[in-house]
């Protein structure tokens, strides 16, 4: 029963080993239906298994070989694989959130998806560790998205899709190595091999909520005899899975203590008793002939009915974000108690229509040759048989880095699967950057990345392959873990905020400038290898005594500066195409001014005819108009356009836009044109 009973008419055999009985089916696919030919439910002849997990391996094995020896005599064939589902009770899901931040905008590819979910698997398993305290191993036997994000929105489906940053909301599910080998071993002693494992909610599922119905918010109850499995659906998939330890052995155990009777009888009082108008006789543990009625056996169960259901609608609202589920459905033997999905809905808070023990009502494609009965109690046995059409699961070994490692075969098994299963370091495969640059530019925090480095080298049965190039069992990998690139590297000139030259006039020559920075308080140049933690601050200026320093210019006590037609002190700053004058006064046209009175037509007139002479003019004030604002400018001779920037809030050392935009009167400015009384000014950036 290999790959070719997946064809139309080929027989598939389902074991669904539960804690008081085993179901064994066979069927077929025939068109959109599914055929049972035969179907054997045999009862665990003593407790060899408790809330769904195996305590005698041989006990069970001995179940399941009977189970099986009974369908090869129906149906006159040998029966060799078998597909299994593990019980709940031994899941541990962990929900995560993961997010891949790109370099720059691309198009999503299926990789980086696949990449993605590897990584909220990943995620999800550090988790487990966290609260895993024993040596026992795990592995990951199934995961569903419940949700994928396209740059930090909510979206279906990310492939193609153009991104800054993908992200991902994933529940993961564990089962322990034991419980694994346990299940495995009690089948391989009755001459079975798995070819297909899955979960016991799943297959439950599979029959029982249709994928058109999982876009509702719905639970599936599966209630066996020791453990109460439940998956909830929304958005079209399942979103979560849990389990109480509390299911149809908890009724029994009730009858047991009040009648005083052995498990077994007990048993049978639960079941005789929940049929109308019947009345159960039985034997106490004192040897008396004692009787009871369906009533009173529900009245003893009353209690315990409600404290089941209480407890599966609490997981229900703790797995659905602390609210209940639109409906309910109920399949296995345990939920088929009186009573029972009444009193799940009014502790959820819903309709009691909404809350339905599922049976014949979802086997409408199932057809059964022998004559059974649809019963709530086949769900899931058939659903373990459906479930092998969809996947093909089952655990399977590969060699890592020369160690045998067991991987749980979801039929999409990939390299970083195994990477994963085998502790092999998450950022030991994908390309590390070197470090980083952080500095502050202008108050803004910036950060310069390293280079990437290269990713793993991976050889898959000896040839070159990538993280996800698909595995098969007995392959063997060998990855040589990934490398960091080169540190970040940046220097001045090469950010985009620096401007390499400053242009002025000295005296009607233009001078051209190199332009500095400030770092960390110092001056440095366009060569400066920027450093982690810099503080810098671009300067759009130079001091004069900066540029007197750079002509080698020494003023002496006849030599005065000005800038833009003002006396200029040594920290006075100098802008792009600012003017300066370094003027030499006559020691004797100082002695005339300050000693001789003289009237102020000849002064002005003497002092219009000299050469290098700084006319001494009085102060004016005119008024302007800056961006609909009016401003007084006062204190000097007479103004320039670019004099405004004294008075108004202008940051022109941070560019923020493609164009400053300066206008007088309408028209395109110069910074050194002059400016009169009732002048209409603009200036801002320009995108």
């Amino acid at each position: 029963m290999g790959n070719e009973m997946k064809t139309q008419g080929q027989l598939v055999f389902g074991l669904d080993i539960g804690t008081r009985s085993i179901v064994g089916t066979v069927g077929y696919r025939e068109g959109d239906r599914f055929i049972v030919a035969a179907q054997v439910i045999k009862e665990h002849e003593t407790r060899a298994m408790l809330d769904g997990q195996i305590h005698d391996i041989g006990q069970v094995g001995n179940t399941i070989t009977q189970v099986k020896r009974t369908l090869e005599k129906k149906l006159s064939v040998k029966l060799t694989d078998v597909c299994i589902a593990a019980a709940g009770r031994v899941l541990l899901t962990f929900e995560t959130s993961v997010t891949w931040e790109f370099e720059k905008e691309r198009v999503v590819t299926p990789e980086e998806i696949m990449g993605l979910t590897s990584l909220g698997i990943e995620k999800a398993y550090e988790k487990l560790q966290e609260t895993n305290d024993s040596d026992m191993k795990f592995y990951c036997v199934g995961n569903s998205v419940i949700r994928y994000y396209l740059n930090g929105y909510p979206i279906s489906n990310l492939e193609n899709h153009k991104a800054k940053n993908i992200g991902a909301d994933i529940i993961a599910t564990f089962l322990p190595d034991d419980v694994v080998d346990g299940l495995y071993r009690a089948v391989e002693l009755a001459g079975l091999n798995v070819v297909n494992m899955t979960l016991e909610p799943i297959a439950a599922m599979t029959v029982a909520i249709p994928q058109m119905y999982r876009m509702l918010n719905i639970a599936l109850v599966d209630v066996g005899a020791g453990t109460s499995d439940i998956c909830i659906t929304k958005d079209g998939c399942i979103v979560a899975y849990g389990m109480i330890p509390c299911a149809g052995d908890s009724l029994t155990e009730v009858v047991a203590k009040e009648c005083l009777v052995d498990f077994e009888t007990a048993e049978k009082i639960k079941r005789g008793g929940g049929k109308p108008g019947t009345e159960v006789k039985y034997k106490d543990i004192m040897g008396l002939q004692q009787s009871i009625t369906r009533q009173r056996v529900l009245k003893m169960l009353s209690g315990q009915i409600d404290q089941m259901a209480k407890l599966v609608s609490d997981k229900i609202k703790e797995l659905n974000g602390g609210k209940a589920v639109s409906a309910v459905f109920i399949v296995g033997g345990g939920g088929k108690i009186t009573g029972y999905p009444e009193k799940l809905a009014e502790h959820l808070g819903i309709q009691k229509e909404r809350v339905a023990l599922r049976g014949e009502e979802v086997m409408q494609n199932i057809t059964f040759q022998e004559k059974i009965k649809k019963d709530s109690l086949l769900v899931t046995p058939i659903g373990i048989c459906l479930n092998y059409y969809d996947q093909n699961n089952n655990f399977i070994y590969v060699t890592f880095n020369e160690e045998h490692i067991k991987l749980y075969d979801n039929s999409n098994l990939a390299i970083v699967d195994a990477a994963m299963q085998a502790d092999f370091p998450n950022d030991k495969l994908f390309p590390k950057r070197g470090s980083e640059i952080a500095y502050t530019l202008n108050g803004k925090k910036k950060i310069c990345r390293g280079e990437f480095g290269e990713a793993a080298k991976i050889l898959l049965n000896g040839e070159e392959a990538d993280l996800y190039s698909a595995i098969h069992a007995n392959d063997v990998i060998m990855v040589e873990e990934s490398t960091a690139g080169n540190p970040a590297a940046i220097s001045l000139g090469q950010l985009p905020e620096f401007k390499s030259k400053i242009g002025i006039l000295v005296n009607g020559n233009k001078v051209t400038l190199p332009k500095y920075a400030s770092v960390n308080g110092k001056l440095e140049n366009e060569y400066y290898d920027i450093r982690n933690g810099d503080k810098i601050e671009m300067l759009g200026y130079y001091t004069v005594a900066q540029i007197r320093e750079f002509m080698d210019v020494t003023l002496d006590m006849n030599m005065a500066v000005y800038v833009n037609n003002e006396l200029a002190e040594d920290d006075t700053r100098v802008y792009e195409n600012f003017s300066i004058r370094m003027a030499i006064e006559e020691e004797s046209r100082r002695d005339v001014l300050e000693d001789e009175e003289v009237e102020d037509g000849e002064v002005e007139e003497e002092a219009a005819s000299q050469d290098n002479i700084v006319p001494d003019l009085p102060t004016v004030s005119i008024g302007v108009l800056v961006n609909s604002r009016p401003i007084v400018l006062q204190g000097k001779t007479s103004y320039v356009f670019v004099d405004i920037f004294d008075y108004i809030d202008f940051d022109l050392n941070t560019v923020q836009g493609k164009t400053l935009i300066t206008t007088v009167n309408g028209k395109k400015a110069e910074y050194m044109e002059p400016l009169y009384d009732g002048a209409v000014i603009e200036v801002y950036w320009e995108e």
